[in-house]
């Protein structure tokens, strides 16, 4: 195809070229032979013109061969660059998160340790702070309890005695009863005498009522009066007269009321002078041997003993 493009290319140009000439021909037919060399050199240059148009075909099928092969091999390079800049982005996308978790890792490691270093910070600091608090409390709570314990001394102190003088008289009470009924009034008296010490050392307090200081009186005096029989009223004038019943005067006033013959004696009596007290030895429970007793009246004493034993429970 290219090779009939060619020809009649050439052709063409021909006969563009002799169309002058055929003309000329006519106008100057005696001019033949320089037609004819004309024509030789038409033909010369048609076939130069043939041979350029030949060179030009495969000039143009050179450089569509080259363009081919040009375009093949950018398109090869293309798909290499292609593939080379995803392996490289892969590479680098690689590298990048391999930098990146090696550098969460690291700050991590180091947030970690940032985290220990100012936990530890802040338990000293507040070990420091709760041991100064503590200590603080501490000494305030040792102020206090030093305060508080000079102010309750004073006052537990005063408790403790009176427990131990009512305790006391609770039980010499009950153990002076308890003689008088097994008819031991030796014992009975002794231990009447010492309730009566415990019932005088708490009167000030008001730490046992009256009436049972009467009733302590009345079975001391009631067992003397048991134990002596006819010399029962002089042992009752000198019981009196002892420096025990200093202060007791509305004690006796009372025992009297229960007792009536006690009322001259008491009336008699005269407050004997203060001496250092003399504290008796209590006598042991059945330790004297029973004493015979001319029984002229047997006082009531059971009257005594539930009358005092309820108070003493109340």
């Amino acid at each position: 195809m290219n090779i009939i493009r060619q020809r009649t290319l050439v052709l063409g140009a021909a006969l563009i070229f002799l169309s002058p000439a055929v003309r000329s021909e006519q106008a100057q037919k005696g001019a033949r032979p320089a037609q004819e060399d004309r024509i030789k050199k038409l033909e010369e240059r048609a076939d130069a013109v043939e041979k350029v148009a030949n060179n030009s075909a495969m000039e143009k099928d050179y450089i569509t061969r080259i363009q081919k092969q040009y375009e093949s091999y950018y398109e090869k390079v293309l798909h290499t660059e292609m593939w080379t800049l995803v392996i490289m982005g892969l590479i680098l996308a690689g590298v990048f998160g391999f930098a990146v978790r090696f550098s969460l890792k690291l700050i991590e490691e180091r947030t970690k340790i940032a985290m220990a270093d100012a936990t530890t910070q802040m338990r000293n600091e507040f070990a420091r702070t709760v041991a100064k608090e503590v200590q603080k409390l501490w000494d305030s709570n040792a102020g206090d309890s030093k305060k508080l314990k000079e102010t309750l001394t004073a006052p537990i102190a005063e408790l403790e005695q009176d427990l131990k003088d009512r305790s006391d008289f609770q039980f010499q009470f009950v153990q002076g009863l308890a003689g008088s009924l097994e008819h031991r009034h030796g014992d009975s008296m002794a231990t009447f005498r010492n309730a009566l010490r415990s019932y005088k050392s708490g009167k000030s307090r008001s730490l046992i009522e009256t009436k049972l200081g009467a009733t302590t009186v009345r079975g001391l005096f009631e067992s003397l009066r048991i134990a002596h029989g006819d010399n029962c009223l002089e042992k009752s004038r000198e019981e009196l007269a002892e420096e025990l019943y200093n202060g007791l005067e509305e004690e006796l006033a009372i025992a009297a009321l229960q007792s009536p013959w006690l009322t001259p004696l008491i009336n008699e009596r005269k407050p004997a002078v203060s001496e250092p007290p003399v504290r008796e030895p209590v006598a042991e429970v059945r330790s004297a041997a029973p004493v015979a007793v001319t029984r002229h009246e047997e006082p009531d004493l059971s009257n005594i003993e539930v009358e005092s034993e309820a108070r003493l429970v109340g």
